[in-house]
């Protein structure tokens, strides 16, 4: 396969997931239930939809900061007004061509900030390391949130205690046996694991030779924060979610974080993603795919308003340069 039909493949399929998931959507509700679910999107009340906007945006402020504690060792501060502005262009280009935004804001650095392209790049990817460690520790904390679930599901199934646990520890031996045969082995996709991975110690190790490590660490941890708030806070446009706690809320934000990396911004994937984990707790249909598609349709107009704002304001802002 070609090298442009492999990019032609990479845009097309995460839309083309997303336009099937609406059409089974779609074709598996009757009518009420599509009404009813379009009575919790206009009925939403816009304080909370306006305050989960408003913590997203803090966050990737936050991330702006915090962007510059890996630059500055390197001997640049950009501002962190461009960073932000940098920051949302991306995700909008991400909304569009997913990964783009990883290609773009370094570009946008280079052109604002006179920072060296492989430079910024480079701290995006460490930015990337340190985040998809924050996500699997959050997976990790949703799974011990759920712990009486999953062990009441293996009840169910006919699996006692000693059973799950030799479930686990089959997965364990499994994995340290897939670490083994992954370093001996010289195939291309094992050699991508091992780059994967050796770039992440990379990452990992790069942090602890910053002089600010404790602030990166703060940002760190209320960029992650404020991605949880944003979409707990969401919760409160639906009656029949108000009172569910935040077991069931981080699984579903689990469940809508794999929705953004599957496909465009979550396009479309990203309410019904959302709305199944959430019906796995009792919360019938219609409110929980309401519940996804309010939050989804916040999030995407945040990332479009304020990445247009930004597109055409970075180059006002910056024209002397």
């Amino acid at each position: 396969m070609s090298n442009s039909a492999k990019k032609a493949l990479k845009i097309l399929l995460p839309i083309l997931l997303g336009v099937f998931l609406l059409w089974y959507l779609y074709y598996s509700t009757t009518s009420d239930q599509r009404s009813m679910i379009w009575n919790y999107i206009k009925d939403a009340n816009p304080y909370w939809v306006s305050l989960s906007v408003l913590i997203g945006v803090s966050s990737h402020v936050s991330r702006a900061i915090r962007w510059n504690y890996l630059l500055e060792p390197l001997g640049y501060t950009p501002s962190i007004l461009n960073n932000s502005m940098m920051i949302f262009t991306t995700y909008l280009s991400n909304l569009g061509i997913p990964r783009s935004g990883e290609f773009l804001r370094p570009t946008e650095l280079a052109t604002y900030e006179n920072v060296p392209f492989e430079i910024g790049f480079g701290t995006i990817v460490t930015e990337r390391i340190v985040d998809v460690i924050m996500l699997l520790l959050i997976i990790f904390i949703s799974v011990l949130f759920q712990a009486d679930l999953i062990l009441g599901f293996l009840n169910e199934a006919g699996f006692g205690i000693y059973a799950g646990l030799g479930i686990l520890i089959a997965g364990v031996v499994g994995l340290v046996i897939s670490i083994q045969v992954i370093k001996k082995s010289s195939h291309p996709f094992a050699e991508k694991i091992k780059t994967f991975l050796n770039n992440m110690l990379a990452g990992i190790t790069s942090i602890f030779k910053m002089k600010r490590k404790g602030a990166f660490l703060f940002h760190t941890l209320y960029i992650w924060f404020a991605y949880i708030a944003m979409f707990y806070v969401i919760k409160y446009t639906v009656p029949e979610m108000t009172e569910v706690d935040l077991g069931p809320m981080l699984l579903a934000f689990v469940g809508g974080a794999i929705a953004m990396t599957t496909t465009n911004g979550g396009f479309l994937a990203y309410p019904i993603f959302v709305g199944t984990a959430l019906q796995v707790y009792g919360i019938n249909f219609e409110a929980a795919q309401g519940f996804g598609w309010i939050m989804w349709i916040a999030q995407t107009l945040m990332v479009v308003v304020f990445g247009a704002i930004s597109f055409l304001l970075l180059p006002l802002l910056n024209r002397n340069r």
